[in-house]
């Protein structure tokens, strides 16, 4: 899958989980960016991801990310 592909459905995870259809994400965004995204809606963005993706991720790996852009090259260097 490509970066693109993947943001697109990391793109409509976000939306899921902060139920926000026009929420926006770039491979900048963080935490801050988002006024919900506390550690509770965290947790449930992982789950997600792993979900989807078909995937696990060790908790050293998340700690480690700082943005959504980070989460993507991680998703792909999974799939």
């Amino acid at each position: 899958m490509t970066h693109e592909e993947v943001m697109a459905i990391v793109t409509r995870i976000f939306r899921d989980v902060f139920d926000d259809e026009t929420l926006v994400i770039k491979d900048s965004t963080n935490s801050s960016d988002i006024e919900d995204w506390d550690s509770l809606e965290h947790i449930a963005l992982i789950v997600s991801m792993e979900k989807e993706f078909d995937l696990k991720f060790d908790i050293k790996e998340v700690n480690k990310l700082a943005n959504v852009g980070e989460m993507v090259d991680l998703i792909i260097s999974k799939l």
